[in-house]
C-alpha cells in the first residue's frame, strides 16, 4: 500500500512541477496567469488577437439579429394572463443589448456558430429578460462577437481590450438601428450584465448630449458596474428617482438581503435604482409593492468546460407573474432582495449569495410595468407638443 501512495505521491508531484512550468512558461511570453486558468478550465491558452475573431455581422441580414419585431422568436414570449403591445405597430423601440452567454471554448469572442449551447443561452435571454419589454415596445437585440466569460478571469488590460473590440459590434447594430429601424421613432436602451458595459459606452458616446438624447425615454443598465462618478460626467443622462421620469437611467446588482451587513466595498460606487420603488436609494419596500417575478423558461447552460454543443433547449411559454413576491432595498450601491434559499429561484442565484442571475427574474413585472407606464407618459407629453 505504500508503494501505490509513494506512486501516486510522485505522479502528483511531476504533475505539479509541469504545471508550474508550464505557467512560467506563459509568463515568459509576455501572458498572464489567467491564460493558465483557462488552460485548465477550457478557457483559451493565448493572448486576444482581433484576427482571430470571425468577421463582424452585417446587421442588414436579419440573422445578425436574436430579436426583431418582425420575426417570431423568444423576445416575443409573454407571461400567461399578460398582454403584449403589438410590435409591428409600436410607437416605441427597444434596443436590447445582451449579457453574457458564450461560456467555453479556444476563443475571446465567439465565433457565431449557430447550432452551439450559447445560441440556446442568447435564446434564454431573449426569453426571460428582453421579453419584459414586449408589452411596451418593438424589441431589437443584435448578435455581436460577445466576450468570452473567461474574459473577465483576466487582468484589467486584457479584458478592456477584449470588450473595447467587442464594443464595435454593439455600435455597429446600434447605428444601423437609428438609421434603418428606428424611423425617428422614441426607444429604450436595455442591457445586462456585459450588455451593460456596452450600453454605458453607448450612453456616454452616441447618445448624451447628441440629437438622440430627446428621443431616449429611459435606459434600464442592470447588472454590471455602473458608478455614480461615471454618471456624474453625463450631459443630459441622470439616475432615475421616481416611476415616471424621462431621459434618465436605471441600474442595480442584486444580492442575498442576508448579506445587508457585510462590507462590500466594490459596490460603493455604484448606481443603485430599486425596481420596486424606482428610487434611488431609500428604504425596503413593502411586499405589496412588487409587481410580480416571474420564474424563468429553459435552461442556461453554465458549464465553462467541455464542448459547445446545443443541449436542444426550448423556451416558453413564459409562467403566470409571482405577486407581492419580494422586497428590495438599496444600500451603499447594492440591491438586497428577499433570501431566495429553498425556493425555486435558488438555482440562478449566485455563490456568496450573489443574485446576478436573478436581476430580471425577481423584478420582471416590475420593468415590465413600468417601461409600460415610461412610455406611456413620454408620449403623453409629447403628443400635447
Amino acid at each position: 500500500m505504500k508503494k501505490i501512495y509513494l506512486i501516486l505521491i510522485c505522479i502528483l508531484s511531476v504533475f505539479l512541477v509541469w504545471t508550474f512550468q508550464y505557467i512560467n512558461e506563459l509568463r515568459n511570453q509576455g501572458l498572464t496567469t489567467e491564460l493558465a486558468y483557462g488552460f485548465f478550465f477550457g478557457g483559451p491558452d493565448h493572448p486576444f488577437n482581433p484576427k482571430d475573431a470571425v468577421p463582424q455581422l452585417d446587421y442588414s441580414k436579419e440573422s445578425s439579429w436574436a430579436s426583431l419585431p418582425f420575426i417570431a422568436d423568444e423576445a416575443d414570449l409573454i407571461p400567461t394572463g399578460e398582454a403584449g403591445v403589438d410590435q409591428l405597430n409600436s410607437e416605441v423601440d427597444v434596443f436590447f443589448v445582451h449579457p453574457t452567454g458564450f461560456l467555453k471554448g479556444s476563443h475571446w469572442t465567439d465565433p457565431l456558430e449557430k447550432d452551439s449551447a450559447t445560441k440556446e443561452n442568447t435564446q434564454w435571454m431573449m426569453a426571460n429578460q428582453a421579453s419584459a419589454f414586449n408589452g411596451c415596445c418593438s424589441i431589437y437585440a443584435p448578435h455581436y462577437r460577445q466576450a468570452s466569460i473567461h474574459s473577465y478571469f483576466g487582468s484589467d488590460k486584457l479584458r478592456e481590450e477584449i470588450h473595447a473590440f467587442v464594443y464595435q459590434d454593439v455600435k455597429k447594430a446600434f447605428e444601423y438601428f437609428i438609421k434603418n429601424y428606428s424611423n425617428g421613432r422614441p426607444f429604450i436602451l436595455a442591457s445586462h450584465s456585459q450588455g451593460t458595459g456596452h450600453s454605458i459606452r453607448l450612453l456616454a458616446e452616441e447618445i448624451d448630449g447628441t440629437n438622440l438624447y430627446p428621443r431616449m425615454v429611459g435606459a434600464y443598465i442592470i447588472g454590471g458596474e455602473v458608478s455614480k462618478s461615471w454618471i456624474n460626467k453625463m450631459n443630459d443622462i441622470f439616475i432615475c428617482d421616481s416611476p415616471t421620469e424621462l431621459g434618465c437611467l436605471v441600474h442595480w446588482d442584486t444580492i442575498n438581503v442576508k448579506n445587508i451587513n457585510m462590507n462590500m466595498r466594490r459596490y460603493k460606487n455604484n448606481i443603485c435604482v430599486n425596481p420596486i420603488t424606482w428610487k434611488n436609494e431609500g428604504p425596503l419596500s413593502n411586499i405589496s409593492e412588487s409587481k410580480g417575478a416571474v420564474y424563468v423558461s429553459g435552461n442556461f447552460a453554465l458549464d465553462l468546460i467541455g464542448d459547445d454543443n446545443p443541449k436542444g433547449e426550448t423556451f416558453g411559454p413564459l409562467e403566470a407573474p409571482i405577486k407581492q413576491y419580494v422586497q428590495a432595498q438599496c444600500k451603499d450601491g447594492i440591491l438586497f432582495a428577499s433570501d431566495q434559499t429553498g425556493t425555486r429561484f435558488q438555482g440562478f442565484g449566485g455563490s456568496n449569495g450573489n443574485y446576478h442571475g436573478l436581476d430580471f427574474a425577481l423584478f420582471y413585472m416590475d420593468i415590465r410595468e413600468n417601461a409600460i407606464l415610461k412610455v406611456k407618459t413620454y408620449l403623453d407629453i409629447n403628443s400635447n407638443q
